[in-house]
């Protein structure tokens, strides 16, 4: 897992092409102006879905992990909480290989996103997105997701 500001995007394009490509798709896209929905940037390879939602409390959130793509997750507006543990630490459900989603029980920690900040998040990266700081909050993100 890697969190840091957009503003820092270039140390780590050194990672990979396709987080490389992910991470100039954020610096150079105003996520503010961009309607949600699904964005194909090099088709099923990198893509890019915009959300707008409200965070909600962590008792209905849940952990999930993905083995087919790397998210780069980016907040462009609001505050969120981002839970994270490592996917060992937790208990595997079953896993739907169509959605590439695998849901997680357990607990972890939780770090404070702020608007400008983005996290990379690998298959050993179990994370529970979208949590309220305090109360809920709107949020416009931005996640590209990366196959590898």
């Amino acid at each position: 897992m890697v969190i840091d500001q957009l503003k820092n995007a270039h140390y780590y394009y050194h990672l990979g092409e396709g987080i490389a490509a992910a991470l100039r798709y954020l610096q150079n896209t105003d996520a503010t102006k961009v309607e949600p929905g699904r964005y194909a940037l090099d088709g099923d390879q990198l893509y890019a879905m915009v959300q707008q939602y409200d965070t909600k409390p962590k008792e209905q959130g849940f952990w999930e992990a993905h083995r087919k793509y790397l998210d780069v997750q980016y907040v462009a507006q609001g505050t969120e909480h981002m839970g994270f543990s490592h996917f060992s630490q937790l208990r595997p459900l079953p896993y739907d290989e169509e959605k590439d989603f695998l849901k997680l029980e357990g607990e972890g920690e939780f770090l404070t996103m702020r608007a400008g900040t983005f996290m990379i998040l690998g298959p050993e990266d179990a994370h529970m997105p979208g949590m309220a700081v305090a109360a809920p909050q709107p949020v416009r993100k931005v996640v590209v997701k990366v196959r590898i």
